[in-house]
């Protein structure tokens, strides 16, 4: 990767957030003559002015943009307004100013929430418009994938090489653990920590169990999505995965013996348990730009949780 990031000028949106920090470690290991990283308060990349002005403060010549309200199906299910249009206005205003500034390379972070509930498994990246997605996912997962239309409008109309990438479920050191904006894993995690701790005998865990999910560790992620802003510049989707399905109940069991809880585990089937599966088809990165996760799961929760140990009132902040 050296020779190719050495001279370039690149500026990653959402780079203080979980994914963005582990881009951007990755990103400076390779020494790029500008690396931006805009903190949240300076612009609001909801505001078309803001987003223009820091293209023209930073003259990016290559744009990652991860900048996203993001949160658990708690948090879906109360503010799905606020994650649509949030969501929508950034990336919106972020291809618009890249295509008026003609940046050269742009990479657009979508989300596998944007597959319809009843997908055939593993997701390959032509099933996306076959449905409509999971509701407690919906209105965020369309904001996102609005903006492939807009990448793949503006590639035909005026020639913007835009690309647009689906990570998997993340998870990895760096998390959020705070309950508003959790996800499963530090949530779970964060839930039997607790448990210990408080000698309780029982945890509560939303849903059946039966759902699986996909899991991507955070810097495997990162390794894909400058792999694709180097060597992809076509308007297809691209999955980023694991080749890895789990079901929710054997996650519970795994997590809950890596942190040492050893009580009953008890599920809430009155809340909901998300899309049914989830997993997907990895083979276009593959053939596209070489990307493979190479992470062990187990190596990866194990790390998580020691980052949580180590960074529990940072993990537990609650950030937008």
């Amino acid at each position: 990767m050296n020779g190719f990031w050495t001279n370039r000028r690149v500026l990653v949106t959402g780079g203080t957030g979980f994914l963005g920090q582990a881009v951007c470690r990755l990103l400076d290991s390779q020494e790029p003559t500008l690396l931006a990283v805009p903190a949240s308060g300076d612009y609001d990349l909801r505001r078309s002015q803001d987003a223009a002005k820091l293209l023209q403060h930073t003259n990016p010549d290559t744009v990652i943009h991860l900048a996203a309200q993001v949160g658990g199906i708690g948090a879906n299910q109360q503010r799905p307004a606020d994650l649509y249009l949030n969501n929508l206005l950034m990336g919106t205003n972020i291809i618009e100013q890249c295509r008026l500034a003609n940046t050269n390379r742009l990479v657009v972070v979508g989300t596998i929430c944007s597959y319809p509930k009843h997908t055939a498994v593993p997701f390959t990246e032509d099933s996306l418009w076959d449905g409509y997605p999971e509701e407690t996912n919906a209105p965020y997962g369309i904001a996102k994938l609005a903006h492939l239309t807009q990448l793949q409008a503006n590639r035909s109309q005026y020639g913007q090489q835009g690309i647009y990438l689906m990570p998997t479920n993340l998870y990895g050191p760096g998390d959020k653990f705070h309950p508003a904006v959790s996800h499963v894993i530090p949530a779970l995690i964060k839930k039997c920590v607790d448990a210990v701790e408080n000698s309780h005998r029982s945890i509560v865990v939303w849903g059946t169990g039966t759902a699986s999910r996909e899991f991507l560790y955070v810097d495997d992620a990162a390794r894909g999505i400058l792999a694709a802003t180097e060597h992809y510049m076509g308007a297809e989707p691209v999955n980023l995965g694991a080749n890895r399905e789990i079901a929710i109940k054997d996650l519970v069991e795994h997590i809950a013996q890596i942190c040492g809880f050893n009580g009953q585990i008890e599920w809430d089937p009155t809340k909901p348990d998300g899309q049914p599966r989830r997993c997907v088809d990895a083979s276009r990165a593959i053939e596209l730009f070489g990307f493979e996760a190479t992470t062990a799961f187990s190596d990866g929760l194990k790390r998580t949780y020691n980052w949580y140990m180590a960074n529990r009132q940072q993990a537990e902040k609650l950030s937008k």
